[in-house]
């Protein structure tokens, strides 16, 4: 399987890298905005333009895009979906449906299969908040993200103007996580189940009360939550916040029986060292469904709540079922 990789920041080093686990899979190159010249791959994989990848279109079985969720891929996706099968990692919740409908446009225009919203939420947690539903129709979910970076919320901080790079953590609060692990099921409204902490480099000289006023107040992103700014130099965020943890819950407390006199609890946890390579490790498995997709001729967007896990594995239905189920 020949895969491009579409944008070169922390996660197309982490597709690259990715892919090395991946025997039935080749890089044939990295695509970049910047000069080629100056990207260095840790993987050694070929370098080129972004400007020819029209080039490389039989070439390419699938083509991972590794591009912010905030104004990157709403024109990346569906521009590259008429010429690639693509997947991309839009994690813009509250605008997955408009994404989605964009994008199905264009794949299906081009007879190509684009996958959106891979990693592991969206991704891996809608997939357990699915599951759950379905077992427990009778309950209610939660969602618990971090202690970690969240790096779509870093991304969207860095396109304001003034801003020379920023670190956003996303914390649970640790009384509203208790109380849902007792099994219980409050009403909890985003700013009563996380915070957010961000860490900004300004620009010698920026506005940091009009970027703090931006940040607080963006759609989408800050404006329904506790959030805390802190200024801080560019050495301290290299010092204390350039590793990339994540992780967080999903949890679906329910009841069954005639008189649901009994309660259940269905939990799914990840603990991430690294959240841009675990969601490349992602997006690498669903380039492969992509691709076993496309060859059925079932053409438009997708996401991973329409994808068989059989399509995921490199492991034929048999050795699944023998070694899995």
């Amino acid at each position: 399987m020949k895969i491009g990789i579409y944008g070169y920041g922390n996660l197309g080093r982490g597709v690259e890298s990715a892919a090395k686990y991946n025997s039935d899979m080749e890089i044939v190159g990295v695509f970049t905005r910047r000069d080629p010249a100056t990207v260095k791959t840790v993987g050694g994989s070929p370098v080129y333009s972004a400007n020819d990848i029209l080039s490389f279109k039989d070439e390419i079985d699938v083509l991972i895009l590794c591009g912010g969720s905030a104004t990157d891929l709403p024109e990346m996706t569906p521009k590259l979906a008429r010429d690639f099968n693509v997947v991309d990692s839009f994690d813009t919740h509250a605008r997955i449906p408009e994404h989605f409908s964009e994008v199905d446009r264009s794949a299906k225009e081009g007879s190509h299969v684009a996958l959106i919203s891979a990693g592991w939420d969206p991704g891996l947690f809608s997939i357990a908040r699915a599951y759950a539903s379905a077992a427990l129709p009778c309950g209610k979910d939660y969602t618990f993200w971090g202690k970690g970076i969240s790096q779509g919320h870093s991304d969207a901080i860095r396109r304001i103007p003034g801003v020379l790079d920023a670190r956003q953590y996303t914390i649970p609060v640790e009384a509203a996580l208790s109380a849902v692990r007792d099994g219980n099921t409050p009403e909890l409204t985003t700013g009563e189940k996380h915070r957010r902490d961000c860490y900004v480099v300004a620009e010698q000289g920026a506005d940091t009360a009009l970027i703090e006023k931006q940040i607080k107040t963006m759609p989408n992103y800050f404006a329904d939550y506790d959030t805390t700014v802190n200024f801080i130099t560019k050495e301290e965020l290299i010092r204390d916040h350039s590793g990339m943890p994540h992780g967080g819950t999903v949890i679906r407390n329910g009841k069954t029986g005639i008189d649901g006199g009994n309660s259940h609890t269905f939990e799914f946890t990840l603990k991430l060292d690294s959240n841009p390579e675990f969601t490349a490790s992602v997006m690498v498995a669903y380039a492969r469904a992509v691709a076993r997709i496309f060859c059925r001729g079932d053409y438009g967007a997708k996401t991973v709540l329409d994808v068989a896990p059989t399509d995921l594995s490199p492991l034929s239905p048999d050795k699944l079922r023998e070694s899995l189920l």
